[in-house]
């Protein structure tokens, strides 16, 4: 791959919102610009000048109408969208980054993209496996599994794991660390082509299609007639009241998401609260911004999984700047298999 040079002026490809938005972003809410950028680190600045390789679609890139203090605004009035990604270091003023590093964390959605934000990013020093793996199982979704399964689920030998939203790109790593320690794993999914790769491929013991079921509590009863002992929970609402009902004593809930309520204007109640006292379960919600810590022993358990092909990890993959906003839209309607991942250009 040909990189441009620090200095020169380039052509810069950008996919940019219209406006503050509120909920899931639709493609009119996104528009495609090209802008001439000089590859250049402003004098005195420890911001990064990066080569976007690729840009992660991930469901937590919602608008808000206003920013929020402390909150990462994804859509901005004629700025770029911003997401994570896996980009190549041109220029640095900061000590940690040189040309030459990859690097994956926070950027923006164009070729080319100046970063502020340097504490965001961490180097990639294994490129024996695929770069795109650090828009997924090697970062924010996989530290998210990793963090969420075994840092609030405290799982052991023989656990009965549900996952929903299992074919995600941070269900279905949860499903396999869960196999790889010998668990008994169940995921839901959308569709009947995901619940087989969830089964045939990825090795989970059983899944289904919530779409469906009618009664939730009598398809967990179903797959679990002795309880469930680990929720992994990244849909909220409707499931997690049902999960609650089947839960073992001592069960541990891991809260990662809630996609139901994310686009509701009045978020649904959960009715089964009062087993949480009765099965004496835990259930915690957990940002993976809180366990980056644990990122070097991440990789130190992760990295031979994949190498030794103990770890399967589903990609959907599209091509150029321009598939970004429908790549987008798509994973909230189901469209996607596996992790979204945008290519721009290939190390």
């Amino acid at each position: 791959m040909a990189l441009a040079r620090a200095g020169e002026v380039v052509s810069n490809k950008q996919v940019l919102a219209r406006d503050y938005i509120d909920g899931i972003p639709k493609e009119s809410d996104m528009y495609l610009s090209t802008a001439s950028t000089k590859l250049q680190v402003p004098e005195g600045s420890e911001a990064v000048l990066v080569k976007n390789l690729y840009l992660s679609c991930d469901p937590y890139m919602r608008g808000a109408k206003k920013p929020e203090p402390g909150r990462i605004t994804f859509f901005a009035p004629n700025s770029p969208v911003v997401g994570y990604g896996v980009s190549k270091v041109l220029a640095s003023g900061h000590p940690d980054f040189r040309e030459g590093d990859l690097v994956w964390g926070i950027t923006t959605w164009e070729e080319y993209s100046l970063i502020t934000r340097t504490e965001s990013l961490f180097k990639i020093h294994h490129t024996d496996v695929p770069l795109s793996y650090y828009t997924g199982i090697l970062g924010m979704p996989g530290m998210t599994a990793y963090a969420g399964f075994y840092g609030i689920c405290s799982p052991k030998k023989g656990d009965f794991v549900y996952i929903s939203s299992a074919f995600g790109a941070v269900g279905q790593l949860v499903g396999q660390f869960a196999k790889l320690l010998g668990c008994y794993v169940v995921g839901s999914a959308g569709s009947k082509e995901k619940v087989e790769i969830l089964k045939n491929k990825l090795g989970f013991d059983e899944a289904f299609n919530y779409k469906e079921e009618e009664d939730y509590d009598a398809a967990l009863k179903r797959y679990f007639p002795q309880g469930i002992d680990i929720y992994f929970d990244n849909v909220g609402g409707k499931m997690l009241d049902a999960a609650l009902l089947n839960m073992r004593l001592h069960g541990r809930i891991a809260v990662c998401g809630m996609i139901s309520q994310y686009d509701l204007e009045e978020h649904q109640g959960v009715r089964n609260l009062m087993h949480l006292i009765y099965q004496r379960i835990r259930m915690e919600g957990f940002f993976v911004y809180d366990h980056y810590h644990l990122y070097p022993e991440f990789l130190e358990t992760v990295l031979p999984y994949i190498r030794q092909g103990k770890i399967d990890y589903v990609e959907h993959i599209t091509h150029g700047i321009e598939t970004g906003p429908a790549a987008l839209v798509g994973l909230f309607s189901g469209l996607n298999f596996g992790k979204s991942v945008v290519v721009l250009a290939q190390e």
